[in-house]
């Protein structure tokens, strides 16, 4: 099975618990500047007010929800949530949004907060010397990355960006992380349907970290593949949050980068068990 069907088993497993929150909203950003850090990901609102997060700059997704293509106040939250199973962009979309939305529900009625997060290099460790993967060409982020005197291995889809300059090699071929004992990779390769193709290519790694703003989805599948660290968002101000969203304003101020550890982690079970 892959990591889409077996998270999707247990967000079914919790609604055989209790009952599920609605969607209340759907909020879009405005459309981003080229270039720009803001506007990628909209916020899937329950009636609860668990926010989950997806990206939506993948083919016509933001022009097509800005259009009103898909009605989602009101609508079922874990209907909304098969649609992940989907392989329709759209549908996957907000699937993938709403089985974030009622992992944070779960996680807010367990009483459960993953740690913050101490970096923002997905606790890569990049000492002179190491070399790091990297799946996804993140610049910012490489750039701090190869500034600590770490060499860096990232695995791109786009041809136009293979380079090797010495501190950064980029290359459409994933076995060569095979050379990089930590690794880190973009929440949206669960989402463009390519994490599970891209997992064995990782199984050597004694680090595996899945981060970003979408990374909210039921921990269990991801860890029982190799992850070992998930870093997201943790909104702690649901209403600055939005409201800085639809602006396309920084959400920093209402939300904190997470990071949560697989040895610090209760189990899906567990969270249910205190529900």
């Amino acid at each position: 099975m892959t990591w889409a069907a077996d998270a999707l088993h247990l967000i079914e497993g919790f609604a055989a618990r209790a009952p599920l929150p609605r969607v209340r909203a759907l909020h879009l950003p405005p459309t981003p500047a080229p270039g720009g850090l803001r506007g990628e990901f909209c916020a899937l609102e329950l009636d609860d007010g668990a926010l989950g997060l997806a990206y939506v700059l993948l083919g016509d997704t933001l022009d097509t929800l800005r259009r009103g293509g898909v009605p989602v106040q009101g609508a079922d939250a874990l209907a909304l949530a098969r649609g992940f199973a989907s392989g329709d962009l759209l549908r996957r979309t907000l699937g993938f949004a709403a089985m974030n939305a009622l992992t944070r529900c779960l996680f807010d009625r367990a009483g459960f907060v993953p740690a913050k997060s101490a970096d923002s290099f997905g606790g890569l460790d990049p000492k002179p010397g190491a070399t790091l993967g990297m799946i996804g060409w993140f610049a910012p982020l490489a750039g701090r990355l190869s500034e600590r005197g770490a060499r860096l291995v990232v695995v791109e889809l786009r041809e136009d960006l293979v380079r090797d300059d010495g501190r950064v090699r980029i290359t459409t071929d994933p076995r060569e992380l095979a050379a990089c004992p930590r690794i880190m990779a973009t929440g949206t390769l669960m989402l463009n349907d390519s994490l599970d193709r891209m997992l064995p290519f990782c199984r050597h790694a004694e680090h595996l970290a899945l981060v970003g703003p979408s990374v909210g989805a039921p921990p269990d599948p991801l860890f029982a593949r190799g992850a070992t660290l998930l870093g997201g968002h943790w909104v702690h101000d649901g209403r600055g949050f939005v409201e800085a969203l639809v602006r396309g304003e920084g959400t920093g101020p209402f939300a904190w980068k997470s990071a949560l550890a697989r040895d610090a982690y209760p189990g899906w079970d567990g969270l249910l068990a205190r529900v």
